[in-house]
């Protein structure tokens, strides 16, 4: 079986279970290499692999015939072309909660980052200004995460596991989602449902776990923006195409929204002359960042790959795959 293997090589020799996978051929490509590169390589290939933020193209998918599954290696599979890969009978699967557990710690992370002025006291310390820094923070005051309301926007496997967290603070939660979840989500996730402009008016912490589609790119905007408190905050690490990054820009700068805890943006990989990182001074402490860190634990690298061999596996037999996302 030959495997066309788009990513860092090793990673995935790294991350290769030890036993349980078939026999295989691997011909690995870097995640910006040229269509003609991939073709190359890999155009008899039967099982794709793919960074998550690697594009796998419709015209990719249409020039491999022997194709018959194409794996992203994270959650996201918004850059593979599914309709494409539908109509040639090619599945798509992605690694559904593998890294959950992981990216619920970073979103709690940069929620006590920004509640807790992490960035700027860090760099006060450093130049001398400990103590003038805490008077300050004593004065404006300091809020608690268990005062804190929070708001999901989508409520899949990462937003529950950054549920489970937060009700141990003593927060109280909330969620949006196109469909209601049953009463029993509800009661064991401790979380009420909200429309989500009523979410957008009501929460102090926003955090976004929503797929990116056609409806949801750049769902999160000026409107958006417009319904949030004052004093509340962003937080995204699902994906940066879900905001409108020049109307984050322009909240954050006038003050219409108190900060963002980003762990993505868009594009990757991300320059400096991205709108949310060219901020200006005023604004330049409203932002923590982390580099899209969210999910890249050895824990969820373990469980994703060993989920991708299992399906290439299941492949090899006949059998349909886990997790396809392309409707097939």
């Amino acid at each position: 079986m030959k495997v066309l293997i788009i990513g860092d090589k090793a990673r995935y020799l790294k991350f290769l279970p030890s036993r349980g996978i078939p026999e295989f051929e691997p011909v690995f490509c870097k995640r910006d290499a040229s269509q003609e590169t991939l073709l190359k390589a890999g155009k008899d290939a039967e099982i794709l692999f793919a960074d998550a933020i690697a594009p796998v193209s419709g015209e990719l998918i249409r020039q491999m015939p022997r194709l018959k599954l194409i794996h992203s290696e994270g959650v996201a599979y918004n850059a593979i072309d599914l309709a494409a890969a539908r109509k040639q009978g090619v599945f798509v699967c992605n690694n559904k909660g593998c890294n959950a557990q992981a990216v619920a710690e970073v979103a709690i992370l940069l929620m006590l980052e920004l509640l807790r002025g992490g960035v700027s006291g860090h760099r006060q310390v450093r130049r001398g200004l400990q103590i003038q820094t805490k008077e300050t923070a004593m004065v404006q005051g300091v809020t608690e995460l268990s005062q804190c309301s929070v708001g999901f926007v989508g409520f899949g496997d990462i937003a529950r596991e950054t549920a489970k967290r937060l009700s141990a603070f003593g927060c109280r939660l909330y969620y949006y989602s196109p469909h209601p979840k049953d009463e029993e989500t509800h009661r064991l996730y401790q979380v009420s449902y909200l429309p989500l402009d009523q979410l957008a008016q009501t929460c102090r912490i926003i955090s976004l776990h929503a797929a990116v589609t056609e409806k949801s790119r750049g769902m999160i905007g000026k409107a958006f923006f417009s319904l949030m408190r004052r004093d509340a905050y962003l937080i995204n690490t699902a994906r940066g195409e879900l905001v409108d990054q020049l109307a984050l820009q322009e909240a954050l700068v006038e003050g219409r929204i108190a900060g963002a805890g980003l762990d993505t943006l868009f594009p990757e990989p991300v320059t400096a002359d991205n709108p949310l990182v060219d901020l200006p001074p005023s604004a330049e402490d409203k932002v923590v960042f982390t580099p899209h860190i969210g999910g890249i634990t050895t824990a969820s690298f373990q469980r994703a790959h060993r989920h991708m061999w299992e399906n290439a596996f299941r492949i090899l037999q006949g059998k349909r795959p886990y997790d396809i996302v392309n409707g097939l």
